[in-house]
């Protein structure tokens, strides 16, 4: 099909495409300079190379020069700088199985378009080799970490919610088992990485664990330190629970490929099952015992 033979629409899909091929040339080629590992860095270039022809196939028939999106450029330039290339990239190439699909329709108009889709498949399989990051390497850590913490602190908080009702103590009891747990996880799972002599180092594990519990105990301790209602406290801290959850497992989705929902539920049941059954405990005590603080 000759270019003056497009029809509006496919001229305005062409052109869209096009967009979207010097767009994504440029996020590929910023983030080529910015990585270290030789091999990750060819591929990328190798990517961003392919992006570049894609565009031009594009180019022969709109008889046009586009420029790239600028905003995404940036945004999944320094999305993966800053939660990892594996994320970054495969956040950004989510979008491209019903990219496919929409090049298949005009395939018949626009042969070369069976190549692109060729390429964009190969894109995956090398995707997948840029998994050797230290972060995905350390996420069983990470898990451990976030899974402890949200479990053992909301519980914890939920039952010193209606024993003390005093936001003030609540957190600093929070506060106080919060980090005496990450420091005891920490070293437990030192010891458990070097008496397993896996490929990760033993050190770097007790880092990870213990970093990812210490921010999650802030995340939940912090509506005490900022409100005085301990009922609006407890909410809110089951609310940064579930948020906390709910960005863990999109990140661990995306960069692992695995499913989002079943893990997400699994563990908000788990978390919120727990804090309401020590919220009870909490009730029972101060009932019990005539606790008044």
């Amino acid at each position: 099909m000759t270019t003056n033979k497009l029809s509006p629409q496919l001229r305005k899909k062409l052109l869209k495409w096009q967009k979207n091929e010097i767009t994504e040339h440029q996020i590929y080629a910023r983030l080529s300079n910015s990585i270290k590992d030789p091999h990750n860095r060819q591929v990328i270039q190798k990517i961003a190379a392919d992006e570049e022809k894609h565009y031009q196939i594009f180019k022969r028939y709109t008889e046009k020069e586009v420029n790239p999106n600028s905003f995404k450029v940036s945004f999944y330039y320094w999305l993966a700088r800053l939660f990892g290339l594996t994320f970054g990239i495969k956040l950004m190439e989510r979008g491209e199985e019903q990219a496919q699909v929409a090049y298949l329709e005009v395939v018949d108009d626009i042969p070369e378009i069976k190549v692109h889709i060729e390429d964009e498949e190969e894109h995956e399989h090398q995707l997948i080799g840029l998994l050797d990051e230290e972060v995905l390497k350390y996420m069983g850590s990470v898990v451990l970490g976030l899974n402890d913490a949200l479990v053992e602190l909301t519980g914890t908080l939920a039952g010193l919610t209606f024993a003390f009702q005093n936001t003030n103590l609540i957190a600093l009891s929070g506060l106080i088992t919060g980090i005496s747990a990450s420091l005891s996880m920490a070293a437990s799972e030192y010891l458990s990485s070097r008496a397993e002599g896996g490929e990760t180092n033993p050190l770097r594990s007790s880092l990870y664990t213990g970093i990812a519990y210490v921010f999650t105990v802030i995340i939940l301790v912090l509506p005490y330190l900022l409100l005085s209602n301990y009922l609006i406290c407890l909410a809110w801290t089951l609310l940064n629970a579930i948020l906390v959850i709910a960005v863990f497992n999109f990140y661990l989705a995306v960069a692992k490929d695995l499913k989002f929902g079943k893990r997400f539920l699994e563990m908000a049941a788990v978390s919120i099952g727990v804090a309401l059954f020590s919220f009870g405990v909490g009730i029972l005590i101060r009932q019990v015992f005539g606790i008044s603080v």
